[in-house]
């Protein structure tokens, strides 16, 4: 996800392997241009979305529709999975910024805003419910955000902080100071996608650079280093998603989603496989529905223009 300058960190509550590499399976999707040729009536594969969107995060509920934030003006796209067609949900406005999101059940979208706020938007209405500001507006990058317990947490990529906002109430955000394994970096992105554990009471975050894992207490702060066998790292790691003890990590600038199993702890993964797509043109962050992942596509290595072209694809789990 897109850097941005350091200063001081804030800590104020506000209100508002090769020794496995041999075993990795490499799953490559079919071209877009030849699953499309199928006489079976299928959903589509590769999505458009408006040019110049400049999309990060992707979030989907229980029905077949995707949700995903604009780094030009903090709008939230969604898109009929079924047919591909979407539509403006959410227009944003001068100077925001939507990157990671997520889709509660009760339809709040939570949505981070790199310039320290974060954003509840009503996914029905489109309609901005409440803004945060978790930071102050420079040197801080609010970048991803999951759902766990009654709260969502969010990273900030350029503090070693996560925040805690109440889900669908009132109540005082909470910051959680990242101690234990944890160490910041200056200058790059540190804390960037973010799942909860499979047992429901802590977090893992992964660490852009230089691409570690961390098992995060959620009472505490204290981080872990989650071990990784199979690869050295997970270099580019950006979003996470989880489906029980699979852990799936969306590596951007590589092209591939890393696939890993997570020990009863979730302190040791092991990887399983890559996931690759010929349609993957810098991948961030991945959702799911059925069994699918669906991720958009950042293009960090193309011109972020206007002009620029921006598609959603989907790989098989």
């Amino acid at each position: 996800m897109t850097p941005s300058p350091s200063p001081s960190p804030s800590r104020r509550t506000v209100l508002g392997g090769a020794a496995l590499a041999a075993l990795t399976v490499a799953t490559t999707a079919a071209p877009s241009e030849a699953r499309s040729s199928s006489s079976e009536p299928t959903w589509p594969t590769v999505f458009p979305l408006p040019d110049g969107w400049l999309p990060e995060g992707i979030t989907i509920g229980s029905r077949p529709y995707a949700y995903m934030g604009s780094r030009a003006n903090g709008g939230i796209y969604r898109t009929d999975l079924r047919t591909g067609e979407g539509e403006v949900l959410y227009p944003g406005g001068t100077g925001q910024i939507a990157v990671g999101l997520k889709l509660d059940r009760d339809g709040l979208l939570y949505v981070a805003g790199n310039t320290g706020v974060a954003r509840v938007i009503d996914s029905r209405t489109g309609r901005l419910l409440t803004t945060h500001q978790l930071t102050p507006a420079t040197g801080h990058f609010i970048n991803d955000v999951t759902l766990l317990g009654d709260r969502a947490w969010f990273t900030d990529s350029r503090d070693a902080v996560l925040y805690g906002v109440p889900r669908g109430r009132a109540g005082d955000i909470r910051a959680l100071p990242l101690t234990g394994d944890w160490t910041q970096l200056p200058d790059v992105n540190n804390a960037n996608g973010i799942v909860g554990t499979p047992d429901g009471k802590g977090l893992i975050v992964v660490k852009s650079t230089p691409g570690e894992l961390h098992h995060v207490n959620v009472r505490t702060g204290h981080a872990t280093r989650i071990t990784l066998v199979g690869q050295e790292n997970v270099a580019n790691g950006d979003g996470l998603h989880r489906i029980g003890r699979t852990l799936y990590v969306v590596q951007n600038r590589l092209n591939l989603i890393s696939v890993w199993a997570l020990d009863r702890t979730a302190t040791t993964a092991t990887l399983t496989r890559t996931i690759t797509s010929p349609d993957f043109d810098v991948p961030t962050t991945a959702a799911r529905y059925g069994d699918r992942l669906y991720l958009v596509n950042a293009r960090f290595t193309s011109p972020q223009s206007p002009e620029t072209t921006f598609t959603g694809v989907a790989v098989s789990l």
